[in-house]
Formats: C-alpha cells, sequence, structure tokens
C-alpha cells in the first residue's frame, strides 16, 4: 500500500542531514525533472522580488526566498518531518513506535511540486514552491512534471491511495489510484463535500493506515482500517472513490 500525501505550504525548520542529494531521493528516474526544477528555483532566488511575484508570496515572506537560495546547502530532515501544519498535526507523528514509523516510511509518501513525489524518509531541506506556482524560466509545472510523474505513479504496485490536494493531483492524475472524499451526510442522505476539517480527517486516516500492524490490500480492508480508528469510510458509484463520512 503507498498513501499519497499532499505536501505543505509550512516546513520545519533546520535539520540534522547531509545537504540534498537529488540522486539520492526515492523514485530515481524523477532526477531529471527535480533537477530542472530545482536549479531554476534556486537561479529565481537571487532576484528577490521576482521570487516574491512567482511565488505568490509578501514582502514579510522573505525568509522563504532564503530558503530556496540555500537549498543545495541547507540541512535537510525526512519528509516526514519536514512539512507542518493541519493533515500533518493530524497525524500525530511524534507519538508513532518505532514499529509504526517503520511502517510510516514504508507506506507513506509525499506529493511535491519541486520533488515529483517523495517517500516519507527521503531527507530534504526547507523550501518554498506550490503546484500552482508558475517559474519564469520553466513556465507552468504541469506539463513539465505529467509524464514523467505519470508514468512513475503508474508502475506502483500496491494499493494506491490519493490524498493529494488539487494543484498536486493536477500535476498527474493517476487512474488505477483510490481518491477519498471528506463529507458530511445530512438526514436525507444527501452528501456536502468538506473543506474546513478536510485536511484533519485525511490526516487522521493516514495515520491510520500508515500505522495499522496489518496493511490493506483491497477497498474492504481500507474500510476496516478506517472503522477501527473510529472513522467512517464509504464506497460511493464512482469505481475507486470512497467517502470519508464526518460528523459537522
Amino acid at each position: 500500500m503507498l498513501v499519497l500525501l499532499p505536501p505543505s505550504e509550512t516546513k520545519s525548520d533546520g535539520g540534522d542531514g547531509p545537504a540534498l542529494d537529488l540522486a539520492a531521493l526515492s523514485f530515481p528516474e524523477l532526477t531529471p525533472v527535480r533537477d530542472q526544477v530545482a536549479t531554476a528555483l534556486v537561479a529565481l532566488a537571487d532576484d528577490v522580488p521576482a521570487s516574491l511575484a512567482a511565488l505568490d508570496l509578501s514582502e514579510r515572506q522573505v525568509d522563504e526566498v532564503e530558503r530556496n537560495a540555500a537549498l543545495f546547502a541547507a540541512p535537510t530532515r525526512p519528509a516526514l518531518e519536514r512539512y507542518t501544519g493541519v493533515l500533518y498535526d493530524a497525524m500525530a507523528i511524534p507519538s508513532f513506535t518505532k514499529a509504526q514509523r517503520r511502517r510510516a516510511d514504508a507506506r507513506l509518501a509525499v506529493a511535491s511540486a519541486l520533488f515529483g513525489v517523495l517517500r516519507a524518509a527521503d531527507p530534504i531541506p526547507a523550501y518554498r514552491l506550490s503546484g500552482a506556482s508558475v517559474l519564469p524560466a520553466l513556465g507552468p509545472l504541469r506539463p513539465l512534471w505529467r509524464p514523467s510523474l505519470e508514468k512513475t505513479l503508474s508502475t506502483v504496485d500496491d494499493l494506491l491511495i490519493d490524498l493529494r490536494s488539487g494543484a498536486y493531483a493536477n500535476l498527474a492524475t493517476i487512474p488505477a489510484a483510490i481518491t477519498i472524499r471528506v463529507v458530511t451526510e445530512s438526514p436525507d442522505g444527501r452528501r456536502k463535500t468538506v473543506s474546513h476539517f478536510n485536511k484533519a480527517y485525511k490526516g487522521r486516516l493516514a495515520a491510520a493506515l500508515a500505522t495499522t500492524p496489518r496493511e490493506p490490500t483491497t477497498i474492504r480492508g481500507l474500510i476496516s482500517v478506517a472503522a477501527t480508528a473510529g472513522l467512517t469510510l464509504t464506497k460511493t458509484p464512482t469505481p475507486n472513490a470512497l467517502d470519508l463520512v464526518v460528523t459537522p
């Protein structure tokens, strides 16, 4: 099983790992595109106003540009510890036992505008680049990433659960993946997509799937793992699509 998480705009600082080595990351076939994007991002950081505009940042966020400038020299830490925010907080990663962390490292991956896709343990520095960003030297990221990223993700033989958000799902289509929609259900059975608590519930589901001793291999298994964690996953009329039904 591979659970594909969205990244987060916010990243933790520092780290005690060596400088970024693109060739050492998982899915090495993505290295050429990673190198293109990383090189363009670092070069862009030489022009602070242009960086702020391209990354949709305010002048108060110039430190994000400084992070990009130091991309190849800054210390690294595992991707699962680098990304922060609501979804990652909901996963409660620091509470994982050693056995649970080993399972999480094997089962979790993170979509990334800079790296395409990462395994949870891949060491990366802090950076700023979103899926919707347009780098002046390269243009929109989707045409750049889509061919290689779709090829890579299409070769994943395991059960693939896609929790990506819109901008990152747009970088590559994964027809065989199982998608999860967070919804509420009214008394008459009508369902409505949840936006406010979406990330928190996806984080709870990801944690349950990442740490369960028995790895699910079917949709029925996914539903069972979710139920054990107090979450309600249900099938929908759309193939390979499940609803995570929550109480408003």
